[in-house]
């Protein structure tokens, strides 16, 4: 099987970590780099980059003429791999459709709108499978076989906690961290950064130290960034824009809990298995599992799930939880499916909605 990428969008942004040197380094064949981010702090700017993305992938797309596009997730570039297959008359498959919050976030309909578009459907667990049954997709289409994105936690080994602070330049304080991954959301644009502050005020009270990603490109992300550069000398934090995979993954294996917004609390976590506090609307109502607890924006809330998550009764109730999201061996179950699926028998979608 032949993979190639399309790279876009922050991947090639140094603002943002530079990550497509991450994917060279990984041997990975790309078809085409595109330069699409519109790094600004206004709702036009999602819209101009997946824009950008659709328009500048069109001949490269036709040229090479692939079996199937494949795409995962809620963001505008799955949309955008939707329709390149719908018109090219490529098949496309989707990964983790059927999923949803009620956070009001755009990346919910936008996950809906791409599975009516896509040829088929790998979800990770029943409720997802039936959600697209609901929205008329036939179970022809549809392959639950867990999360891929918890296979890298099986066969990874992490590095130690001494490694971690040499990379860093810092000493043993850092022998007890957490993870805070915070993005903005539509409906707390206005207050995004007093949010944001109050997470990173809560965990210095509490004498908690951090590492903490910077934000994703969302309307918003400046206020976050802002409060980052308020912060940038605290000795508590370590703030990063993007983290080696191994990197990333030995200092999530080894916090104490993840803080934040992030899908990775509500679905990579439960893998570890570490506590996962969802501050605010973002990812609420979506499925997860006990280690993850959903609280308001304002500090005193943020405090007491902090001191939950700490207890000896929460760490005994999640001490080895199985993650309902997968097992970790997806890929291999992917893989061989891709390679068994024939791409032009359910290319037309013909499925009346009434039927």
């Amino acid at each position: 099987m032949e993979l190639k990428l399309l790279v876009s969008g922050a991947h090639l942004s140094p603002q943002y970590g530079q990550s497509v040197d991450l994917i060279r380094k990984d041997g990975f064949d790309i078809l085409l780099e595109t330069e699409t981010l519109i790094d600004s702090n206004s709702k036009q700017s999602r819209l101009k980059t997946g824009s950008l993305l659709l328009l500048n992938a069109i001949d490269s797309v036709a040229r090479y003429q692939p079996d199937f596009i494949l795409y995962a997730g809620d963001r505008e570039d799955v949309i955008v791999g939707a329709l390149l297959g719908g018109y090219l008359e490529i098949s496309t498959l989707h990964f983790f459709g059927g999923d949803h919050a009620t956070d009001g976030n755009i990346d919910n309909p936008v996950r809906h709108a791409t599975s009516k578009l896509s040829t088929y459907h790998f979800v990770s667990i029943p409720q997802h499978e039936a959600r697209l049954k609901k929205i008329g997709e036939p179970s022809a289409r549809i392959f639950q076989i867990g999360s891929i994105s918890l296979d890298k936690f099986v066969s990874h080994q992490p590095v130690s906690k001494a490694q971690i602070q040499s990379v860093f330049s810092v000493g043993p304080e850092f022998d007890d961290f957490a993870l805070v991954i915070f993005h903005p959301l539509p409906e707390e644009r206005a207050q995004v950064g007093v949010i944001f502050e109050s997470i990173l005020t809560t965990l210095k009270a509490k004498g908690i130290r951090a590492f903490v990603s910077y934000p994703n490109t969302d309307p918003g992300n400046k206020d976050i960034v802002r409060v980052i550069e308020t912060f940038q000398q605290d000795p508590n934090f370590i703030f990063y824009k993007n983290l080696e995979r191994d990197l990333f993954l030995s200092i999530f294996k080894q916090c104490r809990f993840i803080l934040g917004n992030s899908s990775a609390g509500i679905i990579e976590a439960a893998s570890i298995p570490v506590p996962a506090i969802n501050v605010g609307k973002r990812q609420l109502d979506r499925f997860a599992d006990a280690n993850v607890v959903f609280v308001p924006t304002d500090m005193a809330s943020i405090l007491a799930a902090i001191d939950r998550v700490e207890s000896p009764e929460f760490r005994a109730q999640i001490k080895g939880m199985k993650n309902s999201y997968g097992d970790g061996t997806s890929t291999v179950r992917a893989f061989e499916l891709i390679r068994s699926l024939d791409p032009k028998r359910l290319l037309y979608k013909r499925e009346d909605p009434l039927h």
